[in-house]
């Protein structure tokens, strides 16, 4: 009776269903009930379907596990088994894959999204650009989603009630005034948010969502991956771009990351780098496998297996499930309908500045935490708020004043990865962070989101190691311990696994030729010549030579 009460109880509770909380680019949330054994393909089409969405192939939705480790939503598996916590499950839709040409995308809720997402890019520093591109850019903000300068509603400064970027100072909005006032008159919302694109594409960091490590010298590094290829960041500059056709593979193992690299005259280069945590590397590896498979294959017939390691099944394996992008670009050709509405949020009062004012801005904000950073301490400082770096505590932060935050300037040097780059916070829809560093001498302030569940905090730093030295594409050497480490363990592994096959086939021989079972398929074995051959030429002789080894000790032992 007992066992029936408990059995049933568990059918219910397996009966009930999942409550999943999406949050939306426009920071809107979706909420929805799905079966506790739904797939994450069953969510992201009602997604899809609740916002109107055909192009669906370059988005995604991202969570948290209970490790603060990020992920992406992988639409074969059961949604319950990825999340491992409890419902609800709060979720994020993102743009997964950034399209190599925003103009090219054939239906305009599908730019319209991808302007949120990049939207959110600049203001929260992953847009790198100089003054002069920051105010292009806020201008093209502030005519899709407030229209036309009118003298009566927009009264001197207005542009200033406003948050576009991470850095403000009272020159760039006076620009960014002008450029909305003289030169974006009568641009429509879509023509505005297509200017954006088209300007943001030809940012050297547009699509860029970087992942923090090392290099095998310990300098810190960032990798990150765009529509193009392969980049890494390091101190003030990029060190590596490797197209997708140069990279031939990605593998990890533990915390360490490799990249091989082909180069002319059929020479192949590895670079190395070390994650934070394996789970952060595992996830850098994910990525890169779909960023690859995506942009560069023809077709997702080619889309392979693959494996983290070399070693027969050792390490992970992991195949991309979706379309590529030749094949996406395809079928948003063959579109036809009527063009869906589309609904532009609107810009909304912030919450996180209560001291300054009223001050509104087209990224909602939740409470906002500031943290002091050099501008010596460039990408390292940043490590503890990356897009695959669990988040840690801390209990260094300086909190600045209104004053410092009036007082912010971008450069309008060519930009520098140290100076304002941000990745994405762990949660990027309502994660806010500040941080101030040194351009040309001036104290500025960078802001990123906060979220409502957890806010992490990032650690004082000490200042890393120089860049690493050497012209642009230097191959990062591996250190002789640890290929000799890395050989060795590769050896290792091959003599368990030679080992455990020769027990399998050893257990093997002996149940074909000692067991009773009646099976067909041992049968058929069995009554082979070859097989009986060896069982009386062999098998037979070495039974009875065993037998004569152990009859004493056997007899020993049972007196």
């Amino acid at each position: 009776m007992m066992l029936s009460r408990l059995m049933s109880g568990s059918n219910r509770s397996l009966d009930l269903p999942c409550v999943c909380t999406v949050r939306l680019l426009d920071d809107s949330e979706y909420t929805c009930n799905v079966q506790r054994d739904a797939k994450g393909q069953h969510l992201f089409d009602l997604l899809c379907h609740h916002l109107n969405l055909l192009e669906k192939d370059y988005f995604g939705i991202r969570y948290v596990d209970p490790d603060k480790q990020r992920h992406w939503l992988e639409f074969t598996k059961g949604i319950a088994k990825q999340m491992r916590s409890r419902s609800p499950f709060i979720m994020c839709f993102r743009v997964k894959f950034y399209p190599p040409d925003p103009a090219a995308l054939k239906e305009e809720i599908t730019r319209y999204l991808v302007f949120l997402q990049v939207k959110r890019d600049l203001y929260h520093g992953r847009l790198l650009c100089k003054t002069s591109d920051a105010a292009l850019l806020a201008a093209y903000i502030l005519q899709a989603e407030i229209g036309d300068y009118d003298p009566g509603k927009h009264p001197e400064g207005y542009s200033s009630k406003f948050q576009f970027l991470p850095k403000h100072s009272e020159k760039l909005e006076r620009r960014i005034s002008e450029i909305h006032r003289h030169e974006l008159s009568g641009l429509s919302p879509a023509g505005a948010e297509l200017c954006f694109l088209r300007k943001a594409q030809t940012l050297e960091t547009y699509g860029v969502d970087p992942h923090p490590c090392k290099d095998v010298s310990g300098n810190s590094a960032f990798l990150a991956f765009t529509p193009f290829g392969f980049i890494v960041l390091q101190g003030n500059k990029r060190v590596h771009f490797i197209k997708w056709s140069d990279a031939t593979k990605m593998k990890f193992e533990g915390k360490t990351f490799h990249l091989y690299v082909r180069e002319k005259e059929e020479k192949r280069l590895v670079l190395t780098f070390i994650a934070p945590t394996p789970e952060a590397c595992k996830h850098l590896w994910k990525c890169g496998v779909e960023n690859q498979s995506f942009f560069k294959l023809e077709n997702s017939k080619q889309v392979r297996t693959v494996s983290s390691s070399n070693l027969f099944f050792k390490g992970s394996r992991y195949r991309y499930s979706g379309r590529v992008a030749k094949e996406v670009m395809e079928s948003s050709a063959k579109i036809k309908r009527d063009p869906p509405e589309i609904h532009r949020a609107g810009m909304v009062p912030s919450r996180s500045c209560p001291s300054i004012g009223l001050r509104l801005s087209s990224v909602p904000r939740t409470r906002r935490r500031a943290v002091h950073i050099s501008i010596m301490e460039g990408l390292e400082s940043l490590r503890d708020s990356a897009h695959s770096t669990p988040v840690r505590s801390s209990d260094h932060l300086d909190v600045l004043t209104h004053r410092a935050f009036r007082e912010t300037v971008i450069s309008d040097e060519a930009y520098t990865p140290c100076c304002s780059i941000l990745p994405t916070p762990v949660y990027d829809s309502n994660l806010e962070l500040s941080f101030g560093q040194q351009v040309n001498g001036t104290t500025c302030t960078t802001k990123d989101e906060e979220s409502d569940l957890a806010a992490p905090s990032i650690p004082d730093m000490e200042t890393p190691p120089p860049a690493l030295p050497g012209p642009e594409g230097s191959v990062q050497r591996e250190p002789e311990p640890e290929q000799e480490n890395t050989f060795l363990q590769s050896v290792l592994r091959l003599l368990a696994v030679t080992l455990c096959l020769l027990l399998a086939l050893l257990l093997l021989l002996v149940i074909l030729a000692e067991s009773d079972l009646e099976l067909a398929f041992l049968r058929d074995i069995r009554l082979t010549p070859e097989f009986q051959q060896f069982h009386y030429q062999y098998f037979c002789p070495l039974r009875r030579w065993v037998s004569c080894k152990l009859h004493p000790i056997i007899r020993l032992i049972d007196s």
